[in-house]
């Protein structure tokens, strides 16, 4: 699974063009499937606890470049729009789980939670084809936005402000 993943992420950050995709019109979006993970300390983590707020749901790996290219851009996101609304959660999917992914957490603080995603359920279920992979989910719980590859930053906060702006229906 590991080999596809990395030829997936080359492929997709060799396309990335910089530009960024535009967010899907509410009445376009489906609804963001749910889970529950364990984070660090083996708490749970329910995407479900989440509603109500703007969410970026950010699939990323330890060994991947972009990914840890972005992760910055998501910890200033967090400072900047939490007050609006914003969470951000990671989703680490390394192999190996917690066992790969806490020594880099502990190395790397984060300013929001990260979780060990199982790549057999997680990649079917949200349509991750490679990482990085982020989406962008409305108060609602809908997917108003799915981007594989490299996120363009300044675009991708733009899209992040256009959601925050949006009120639950």
């Amino acid at each position: 699974m590991r080999f596809v993943t990395v030829v997936l992420s080359i492929v997709m950050l060799g396309s990335t063009s910089g530009a960024s995709a535009r967010v899907t019109p509410t009445q376009s979006r489906r609804k963001a499937p749910t889970f529950v993970l364990s984070d660090a300390n083996g708490s749970p983590v329910r995407l479900s606890d989440y509603k109500g707020k703007v969410v970026v749901l950010d699939f990323w790996a330890t060994w991947c470049t972009g990914c840890k290219v972005e992760i910055p851009w998501f910890m200033e996101f967090q400072d900047k729009y939490k007050s609006q609304g914003l969470a951000t959660i990671g989703v680490a999917m390394d192999d190996e789980g917690w066992q790969k992914v806490r020594p880099y957490v502990g190395e790397h603080p984060f300013n929001y939670p990260i979780v060990a995603g199982d790549a057999a359920t997680l990649a079917t279920r949200f349509s991750v084809v490679g990482l990085p992979m982020t989406l962008l989910i409305d108060r609602d719980g809908r997917i108003a936005e799915s981007h594989a590859g490299m996120i363009d930053k300044n675009g991708w906060e733009q899209e992040v402000r256009e959601v925050l702006k949006e009120r639950p229906r």
